[in-house]
């Protein structure tokens, strides 16, 4: 809905013309926007728009752990996290929440739309902690890795603690009490969930509130402490920093439709996986999307997988390639011990047999941001070619 300022000014309510019974409906949805100053906030640009919404009173904090001003948001579930839950919220998956950064990523106004509709912080955590029981606490900002993910998979995975109306019956006692028969109801279900194994937790260092450089300054006995955690606590980890994805384009991918395809992008780091939008009817699409992911203490491959969205049927398999982020986090480390300023190339990874490097992999030091450029030969296809460029980004952004 595209408004001049001149519609704005020649109608009472701020708009006029074809849009007023879209904005009539909005408004209708919307009570609350019932001041000049309230419908101004509406059309203005999206980062403005986050801004204010920054600045409402129950998303200036952490919606899971109370960490004051949350940089990170979950566009799906539309709550204001901090970095330490933002972590564990993309191990959930894109399917649940889908992890985007105020800041770093760029908004358009229909994301930021969805994002008012949502309700914030308030809204939404009065939905899935509707039955919170009083024997589970919630993390505080200085909660474990391990309390962090058991209680936000609880809470947004296993809808423990979901309103009884989207859940259908409350599995647990409320925090604040409820009618005797109801408490009564809900006795012997509290008690099994109560009796329920718990994962069996390692004490871990809370490192990941630490600036960049130092997240990457860690000790010989961290990393042989890292080396002994068990595989059952994935999704606990510790993350050390963030790489940001940025997926420039595919040149001449599979065919999987009659002449063409419909392809997009999914990227997994660890437990966590993101994806693309779908570009239709193009095997040489141009996204030029970015994405973003934590990096866990022990750096596992950047796999990328390309698919094609069927309506009717599974999507088709377009190729899939692995790029080891190791040599950009190697740069990312020195650099940040150095005090070098000027633009220069910090390394590559050399383009061989061993790899689906189609060319070396250069990584570069520009304007203070550490990037590379990836162009890899998709795999287990016919043919493809995808192009991405990486780069470190600090946690305190």
């Amino acid at each position: 809905m595209e408004m001049s300022i001149q519609q704005e000014n020649s109608d009472i309510n701020g708009v006029s013309g074809s849009g007023s019974c879209l904005y009539d409906l909005f408004c209708y949805e919307t009570p609350s926007l019932n001041t000049h100053s309230q419908r101004e906030w509406m059309f203005s640009g999206p980062q403005k728009r986050l801004d204010n919404l920054m600045r409402q009173a129950g998303n200036k904090f952490c919606a899971d752990c109370g960490s004051s001003e949350p940089k990170w948001v979950s566009s799906s579930l539309g709550v204001f996290i901090c970095i330490k839950c933002s972590g564990i919220h993309r191990s959930l998956g894109v399917h649940i929440s889908k992890v985007l950064s105020l800041k770093l990523d760029e908004w358009t106004d229909e994301q930021v739309d969805a994002l008012v509709k949502l309700g914030g912080n308030t809204v939404i955590n009065k939905k899935y902690e509707a039955c919170l029981p009083s024997h589970i606490k919630k993390p505080k900002p200085n909660s474990s890795i391990e309390e962090r993910s058991d209680f936000i998979r609880k809470k947004y995975e296993q809808l423990q603690f979901l309103d009884s109306e989207e859940n259908l019956s409350c599995p647990f006692v409320p925090s604040q009490g409820r009618s005797s028969s109801s408490s009564q109801s809900s006795s012997s279900c509290n008690n099994s969930q109560q009796d329920k194994k718990r994962y069996d937790k390692q004490p871990t260092k809370n490192r990941i509130g630490l600036s960049f450089r130092n997240s990457w300054g860690r000790k010989d006995s961290d990393q042989h402490k890292s080396a002994k955690k068990s595989n059952s606590l994935a999704g606990m980890i510790e993350f050390v920093g963030l790489i940001k994805v940025n997926v420039v384009k595919g040149t001449n991918l599979a065919i999987r439709d009659v002449v063409t395809s419909d392809p997009y992008v999914i990227l997994a780091l660890g437990h966590q996986s993101v994806k693309t939008r779908v570009i239709k009817n193009n095997v040489n699409p141009i996204w030029n999307e970015s994405l973003m992911l934590s990096i866990p203490e022990s750096i596992p491959p950047l796999k990328v997988v390309v698919y094609d969205k069927d309506t009717f049927s599974t999507d088709d398999f377009m190729g899939e390639a692995e790029i080891d982020i190791q040599p950009l986090v190697s740069a990312a480390k020195a650099y940040e011990k150095s005090s070098i300023n000027e633009s220069m190339q910090l390394g590559k990874w050399v383009a061989s047999g061993d790899n689906t490097l189609v060319k070396d992999g250069i990584i570069t030091l520009e304007e203070g941001k550490v990037r590379q450029d990836i162009s890899v030969r998709l795999q287990k296809v016919e043919r493809g070619v995808l192009e991405i460029q990486l780069e470190c980004v600090p946690l305190t952004q």
